[in-house]
């Protein structure tokens, strides 16, 4: 119920608060929307990219590594305008140095209309607002959003084809996407954590073929109030188990769907944004209750500007507070013989500070603290320090 209360306060917020009346306009794309492309002043390529570092040290229970710093991402962007109507867009990313290599995104976009794009390639299913706006110059704090990372697979990049497109009221703006993708893998249940965890569903040969031949459907749908916010409301759902080998049926087919909530609201200067999911998982009989098939999350941050100091000529530059509140269970439910709850579950508390001397570059202190419960309820508790930078170029 606490998830449900804060995606209706966000939703009634974003589209029943009165705003300035103000002109129709073109809001980027999420995948476009990036600083190389919207200010880049012509030809047919253009690249860019982003990178972020940080500190780290932590403790639980007691227990601490250390200090440690990590340059933990380095992105490049590759756009080209081919035609008139047909644009390419690409994405390398570079984690941990070179530890891992991943091409996040390649995709063509073919527009008949603003309100009907035909696009294929390797692509970022809209899965909430943050798996196709998770740039880290874009946030506040060092740390990615756990529901996003824990609960619903983000950053999940899957090669497949669809439609989307936009339409324009006098108030509102009203977007859709909608794909058919190869889907999440075995690895949902089949993985090193011991618990149902979608993001383990990813796996390497997921931009070759299809585990199971079975392409997965995901879509969303959001409605932009202009100068006021966005909420959008997004659907997944696929097959993830290899259910047949060589033709032949050797399993039954396991499905697994999620649906999630996002809202974004500015209230004079002040942003309030969070997302919530909810996932159901097919678990095989023999793992039901230490695995979840249920499994719910959410996050809820603000952003107060504090200070707009002009100094060394930044005349754009930004100091802000903010804080973020997060939970997520990976196993709602009861144990069956006894009647007792089943935990797994992290409650995490985020103070922040950042420094924006331009938009597109942000400097970020956090303090991160978590309230951990294992599956017997049995509790344990995380804090630490975080100092990091992000920048597009």
């Amino acid at each position: 119920m606490t998830y449900v209360r804060y995606a209706f306060v966000l939703a009634v917020l974003c589209l029943a608060a009165p705003a300035a009346a103000q002109e129709p306009r073109a809001e980027p794309d999420p995948i476009y929307d990036r600083p190389f492309i919207t200010s880049f002043g012509g030809g047919r390529t253009a690249v860019g990219g982003y990178v972020e570092g940080n500190t780290n040290y932590f403790s639980e229970d007691g227990v601490s590594e250390g200090f440690s710093m990590e340059l933990r991402r380095f992105n490049l962007f590759l756009y080209s305008s081919i035609g008139s109507r047909i644009t390419f867009f690409s994405e390398l990313e570079f984690e941990h140095g070179t530890e891992e290599i991943n091409l996040e995104t390649a995709l063509i976009d073919f527009e008949l209309s603003p309100a009907l794009v035909l696009r294929g390639g390797i692509l970022l299913p809209p899965l909430g607002t943050f798996n196709q706006n998770h740039d880290s110059p874009r946030w506040e704090f060092v740390d990615r959003p756990l529901v996003s990372t824990q609960i619903l697979p983000a950053t999940l990049s899957e090669v497949g084809f669809g439609v989307h497109g936009r339409f324009f009221t006098s108030a509102l703006a009203l977007d859709y996407q909608a794909y058919l993708v190869n889907g999440l893998g075995d690895g949902v249940v089949s993985n090193a954590e011991n618990r149902t965890f979608l993001p383990a569903g990813k796996h390497e040969e997921m931009f070759a073929e299809d585990n199971n031949g079975t392409p997965a459907f995901t879509a969303r749908v959001g409605a932009r109030r202009y100068g006021l916010g966005e909420v959008g409301l997004s659907y997944y759902r696929g097959i993830y188990n290899t259910y047949r080998v060589e033709g032949e049926e050797v399993t039954e087919k396991r499905h697994l769907s999620i649906v999630a909530f996002d809202a974004s609201v500015e209230l004079w200067t002040v942003t309030v944004q969070g997302e919530a999911a909810y996932a159901r998982i097919d678990v095989p009989e023999s793992l039901s209750e230490l695995f979840g098939d249920t499994q719910v999350g959410g996050f809820v941050e603000v952003i107060v500007p504090v200070l707009r100091p002009r100094l060394f000529g930044l005349d754009a530059a930004v100091w802000n507070a903010n804080v973020r509140l997060e939970r997520i269970d990976y196993n709602v439910g009861s144990f069956a013989a006894t009647g007792a709850k089943i935990y797994d579950e992290l409650d995490a508390l985020v103070l922040g500070t950042s420094f924006r001397p331009t938009s597109e570059t942000v400097f970020k202190a956090n303090y991160r603290y978590h309230w951990i419960r294992d599956l017997l309820g049995n509790p344990a508790r995380l804090g630490g320090f975080q100092i990091g930078f992000a920048t597009y170029f």
